[in-house]
Parts: structure tokens; C-alpha cells; sequence
């Protein structure tokens, strides 16, 4: 008998008989199938608090936060100053210290919304859809372009549909919701 006939059992030289071990060809342990573990009542709980829609969403808002004060700070210490030729290596050094605290606050407020908003809006669809799928991402993504760039936009009523600046007509999506 062949070894890779059986690769639960090996044969030794003489005569091809079968050993009595029970580790696999590679020396490993077979692997076992574990039973179903029903979850503690601690972890039904936890599950139940992270499923929260607020809970998410400020837990996103604060990890977003935490991601855009480090990126604030790496890439406020890369900004040069424009007369950097003319300042001393004291003066740089407080440009730059400034440059870094305003940069990281300002991406630290920006990740922060667009992490709260992103998951507030993909957890609310989620719950009203009953689904789980890119669907929801798709639609948490278009609520949060719409709000970080909302700030921006100057609404103007034209032959009474809401436009942009620039003249662009706006979805129906977004009359409908303003006028809510």
C-alpha cells in the first residue's frame, strides 16, 4: 500500500505495513470540528450596546477624529514657510509648531464629522432596510459627500427649483429633503 492512498496511517519498509499513528503525513494533528458555543449573556449584551445607531456612530466620530489629528500633524509639519529663507531656525520652528496645531484641528473636526456622519447615515439605512449589503454604504456615502460639502453651497430658488451656485440643478433627492 501506497502512503498517499491513506494519509491518515504511514507504511514502514517492511512489507507495507500500516503504523498505529495517528498524525498526518506532515506531522500535523488532524484537525478537529469544534461543537457550536452558544454566546454568554455578556456578549448578547455588548452586541446589543455596539448595534446601537448613536453608539456607532459616536465611536466612528472619535476614531475619525483620533485619524485626522495624526494626519493634521504629519502633514502640518510638512508645510514650509514662504519666507523661510529670511526666518531664523527659532521662527520655523514656531511656523511650523503653529502650522501642525491648526492643520491637526482642522482635519481632527473633519474626520470626526465625516466619520459620525458616514456611520449615523449607513447604521439608519441599515435598520430601515432590514438589510445588510453595499447598498447602505452607497447611500452613507452620498449623505456624507452632501453634508461635508454642504457647507459650501449657496441655494437659490430659479423657476422654483432649488439650484446651486453656478447654476446647477440639484437632485430631486435633495429638494426633497430640504423642504422636510
Amino acid at each position: 500500500m501506497a502512503s498517499n492512498e491513506n494519509p491518515g496511517s504511514e507504511s514502514n519498509n517492511n512489507g507495507g505495513a500500516a503504523s498505529s499513528s495517528s498524525t498526518s503525513k506532515d506531522g500535523e494533528a488532524p484537525t478537529q470540528i469544534q461543537p457550536f458555543r452558544m454566546p454568554t449573556i455578556e456578549e448578547v449584551r455588548a452586541q446589543d450596546v455596539w448595534n446601537n445607531c448613536a453608539v456607532r456612530s459616536v465611536a466612528s466620530g472619535v476614531m475619525g477624529g483620533g485619524l485626522g489629528l495624526f494626519m493634521g500633524l504629519f502633514l502640518g509639519a510638512l508645510d514650509n514657510p514662504i519666507m523661510q529663507d529670511e526666518m531664523t531656525g527659532r521662527q520655523q520652528f514656531i511656523y511650523t509648531a503653529k502650522q501642525m496645531g491648526r492643520r491637526s484641528w482642522s482635519s481632527c473636526k473633519a474626520f470626526a464629522i465625516m466619520g459620525l456622519v458616514f456611520s449615523a447615515a449607513e447604521c439608519v439605512t441599515e435598520k430601515a432596510r432590514a438589510k445588510h449589503d453595499t447598498t447602505n454604504t452607497v447611500v452613507a456615502g452620498c449623505v456624507t459627500g452632501g453634508t461635508m460639502s454642504a457647507k459650501g453651497w449657496k441655494w437659490r430658488r430659479v423657476d422654483g427649483v432649488y439650484t446651486v451656485k453656478g447654476g446647477k440643478r440639484c437632485s430631486p433627492c435633495l429638494v426633497g429633503l430640504m423642504h422636510s
